[in-house]
Order: structure tokens, then C-alpha cells, then sequence
């Protein structure tokens, strides 16, 4: 075992079990995280180098395609965030290289390739995060995103509430909250014609201003990222009656909540967002749903 700062690694057989801390000082991606096993097989190399203010940094690199959280992350985590750096204090630099050696050792002839599948287990469904004009849900088969009638576009109202099971999307694009225009979107298959701006783009939600913090973004994509690969690309069979795709999993919404949305559309209508008939669609459809 190698207790570091924010994080401990204990050395299995096979495996690397990070646990992180839970301590008000540690990142909070870490303790969203908790902990990550992490086979030697999902390993690329090890390093170890000297870190800031009289630290020493051992960093397991990843194998590309071993794990989607980093997948999903395309390299745009800080390395403060970055789950695979452990920081010690320089004292214990005798013990890191050994621990590193130790890593190396295990290291297989694959190192140096891509993974063909992930290795490394994505972080659990069920998922949610606020995002500036959504709601965004995973339950591990459907991915749903809720329009708030405050930051969501007139394009994404028009095109009602959105679900989308995983057997219908190939990918995520997950562009970071620390950046001007970060966003989360959904790459379905054989979709090559969705809109260039993720506001506009009802398969995606964008961040900003506090909204879809990187802890609770980057685990969303990598889970969703990570059922896109391991589910069948036919979506999900409906129950006869059911609703499109965009409906789906609405039934059953508290009353209240269907009351705030069709107040909300109003307020849309009156501005001269949406016109009479798309007013009345909508709400036929929102009462539809109590």
C-alpha cells in the first residue's frame, strides 16, 4: 500500500485499487470517484517525477481506449484532477520507486497498443447532473435530457424533452465546464447532420456559469460513453403505445411538475417563441403525460 496526497493505491494481484480521500481538500472528481480498480493490463507505462513545493509524482498512464472516463476526458483534465497521478511528499521518493519498479514489472507485451474494449470499470448508473439548460439523466439504459425554460434554446423547447436509449448512440463528445463554451453531447448513430452550435443541438447540453462541474460531467459521459459500448446497437423494443423517442420514460411526472412546464410554455408563446400551434401541440402533450 502507498498512501499519498488525496489518494492511496493498494497493490493486488492483478490490479490497482485507488482509493481516493474524501477530505475537504481533495478534488472533488476524486471523491466523486471514490475509488477505481484499475488492471495492470490497462496500463501503458509508469512514471516518476519530481512535483511542485517538495513532492514526487507517480503517474500510471493509461493504455488509449482502457478507460472511459479518460476517453471521455480527451485530455482535458488538469493534472491536479488527473485520478492516475499519485503526489507524495519527497521523503517517500525511495518507496514511489519502488512501487513503480514494482509496476513496470507487471506492465504486458500490449502495453504499448490501444485497448480493444475498456478495462477499466466506468463509473456506476444511476447519473444526473444540471447543466445551464438541462436536466441530463442516466439510469444505464436511456440517456434523458429536461429542458429548463431558463437557459434552453427556442430550437431545443420546440423539440420537446429528449431520451435517447444507448443502443442508438455511438459516442459522447464531452468538451469541459473550465472552457468558455464546455458542453456534453451525444453522438447517435448514423447521425451526421446535427447542428454546429450545442445550444442549437437537442442532443446536447451545454455547461457554464457553475453548471456541469467536471466531477459530475466527465462520470456522466464516461458511463454513458461506456454502455454505448457494451450495448446492442438496436434500441430497446416499446411497449405497444408507446411514444417516440423524445416522450419516452415521461409517464408519471408529479403533476406539479407538468403544471410548471405548461406555465413555462406560456411564457415562451407570449414572448413570440413558439407559435399558437406548436403552443398547443405542446401542451396537449404535456397534459397527455399526467
Amino acid at each position: 500500500m502507498l498512501a499519498g496526497i488525496h489518494a492511496t493505491w493498494e497493490f493486488e494481484t492483478d490490479a490497482v485499487l485507488i482509493r481516493f480521500d474524501r477530505g475537504i481538500r481533495t478534488p472533488k472528481l476524486f471523491q466523486a470517484l471514490r475509488e477505481r480498480r484499475v488492471p495492470y493490463e490497462a496500463l501503458a507505462a509508469v512514471t516518476l517525477s519530481p512535483g511542485k513545493r517538495g513532492t514526487v509524482v507517480l503517474h500510471a498512464v493509461p493504455r488509449p481506449g482502457a478507460d472511459p472516463l479518460m476517453e471521455a476526458a480527451a485530455g482535458q483534465l488538469k493534472e491536479g484532477s488527473d485520478p492516475y497521478r499519485l503526489v507524495l511528499p519527497a521523503e517517500r521518493e525511495t518507496l514511489a520507486e519502488y512501487y513503480a519498479d514494482e509496476l513496470r514489472a507487471e506492465l504486458g507485451p500490449a502495453a504499448g497498443e490501444p485497448a480493444g474494449r475498456f478495462l477499466v470499470a466506468a463509473p456506476e448508473a444511476p447519473l444526473h447532473f444540471k447543466a445551464y439548460d438541462a436536466k441530463a439523466s442516466f439510469d444505464g439504459r436511456q440517456v434523458s435530457f429536461r429542458w429548463f425554460w431558463t437557459g434552453a434554446s427556442s430550437a431545443k423547447w420546440k423539440a420537446g424533452d429528449q431520451s435517447f436509449p444507448v443502443g442508438e448512440l455511438s459516442g459522447v463528445e464531452w468538451r469541459s465546464p473550465d472552457v468558455f463554451d464546455g458542453y456534453l453531447r451525444l453522438l447517435r448513430r448514423g447521425d451526421a447532420t446535427r447542428p454546429a452550435q450545442a445550444d442549437q443541438d437537442p442532443s446536447a447540453v451545454v455547461f457554464g456559469l457553475g453548471y456541469g462541474p467536471v466531477h459530475e460531467s466527465l462520470p456522466f459521459a464516461a458511463a454513458v460513453l461506456s454502455a454505448t459500448r457494451t450495448n446492442s446497437p438496436a434500441p430497446a423494443p416499446q411497449p405497444a403505445g408507446a411514444g417516440s423517442a423524445a416522450g419516452a420514460g415521461a409517464a408519471g411526472r408529479d403533476p406539479a411538475t407538468i403544471a410548471d412546464r405548461i406555465r413555462h410554455l406560456g411564457e415562451l408563446h407570449q414572448a413570440g417563441l413558439v407559435t399558437d400551434e406548436e403552443f398547443t401541440a405542446k401542451k396537449a402533450e404535456l397534459l397527455a403525460e399526467l
